[in-house]
């Protein structure tokens, strides 16, 4: 068996499993190994287990727990598909995730991190003023979260001013 179709079998026993977090550890051989079509079909497998989890939680009125890996991945997955939207300029569907988000999680920390994303696209500011003008990356690089997790004093200044959190 070549290392395509082994990556391959070990990918498809994950996805089985509904096993995220299996799929996130096996992303940098999928990007040695698999051309840009069947990358994509991996980072589709993803997301499509991470919106069915994200449909069995809300269903079931829970939170996720960012300690739980599976939850953490879920999690991880969606917060990059909505920073895809959010980069893309599709700032309404950027926005309504990073609402859901801002809200899915046990994580305090996490979730006012995702209420900045929600009120920057929400009030249209684009993907590139956010990281330049509200994000701090250096410092979020340093925190190592997979999410931009530390914000400039703007940020706290679009918060106090959103009309959003007031509604």
């Amino acid at each position: 068996m070549n290392e395509v179709e082994k990556l391959k079998e070990e990918v498809l026993q994950a996805q089985q499993k509904s096993d995220i977090a299996s799929l996130y550890v096996l992303e940098q051989r999928a990007h040695k190994t698999f051309d840009e079509n069947m990358l994509q079909d991996f980072y589709m497998n993803i997301l499509d287990l991470a919106l069915e989890r994200l449909t069995d939680t809300l269903e079931a009125h829970r939170v996720m727990d960012m300690n739980e890996v599976q939850d953490f991945a879920t999690l991880r997955a969606l917060y990059e598909y909505a920073i895809e939207y959010y980069s893309e300029g599709k700032l309404d569907d950027a926005s309504a995730l990073f609402e859901v988000l801002s809200g899915l999680s046990n994580d305090n920390h996490f979730s006012l991190s995702l209420k900045f994303h929600w009120i920057a696209s929400k009030e249209k500011i684009s993907f590139d003023d956010f990281l330049s003008n509200i994000a701090d990356i250096d410092e979020t690089q340093k925190a190592g979260t997979f999410y931009v997790s530390r914000f400039s004093n703007k940020a706290q200044k679009l918060l106090d001013s959103s009309k959003i959190v007031a509604e």
